[in-house]
């Protein structure tokens, strides 16, 4: 049986939800609709990072709609690969990354994961879960 068409409204995704990292606003949109996907919204106020984390069993892709940040990753947060408007990111499962704008304006990505709802799994220091 084939499923429904579901919309979710730009004025219903408005509020902070999920999995939370200090520095960064995260807003379900696409939540317990799919088992397999799900989408979210994440603003970056200006001169911001998050937490260290990785969204665990969830490979994830970024789209930057609005502004200029960066993913840092790698051993000890060694890497740093910057993301401008209409840009893509790949972070497979488990890895270790930080979200950061270092900007005077704010960041917008679209986060796509697999899984049904967005799992985020804040870490003390790179490598220390």
């Amino acid at each position: 049986m084939l499923g429904e068409v579901e919309v979710k409204k730009a004025a219903e995704i408005n509020a902070p939800s999920g999995g939370q990292t200090e520095g960064m606003i995260r807003m379900n949109a696409i939540t317990d609709m799919s088992d397999q996907i799900c989408g979210t919204v994440m603003i970056a106020k200006p001169h911001t990072a998050s937490a260290v984390h990785h969204h665990s069993e969830e490979d994830t892709i970024v789209y930057a709609a609005k502004g200029h940040g960066a993913i840092v990753s790698g051993p000890n947060g060694s890497k740093r690969q910057e993301l401008a408007p209409g840009d893509f990111a790949l972070l497979p499962a488990y890895t270790e990354h930080q979200e950061v704008n270092d900007t005077d304006e704010e960041i917008t990505w679209i986060i796509t994961r697999g899984g049904s709802n967005p799992i985020v799994h804040n870490l003390e220091l790179w490598g220390k879960t």
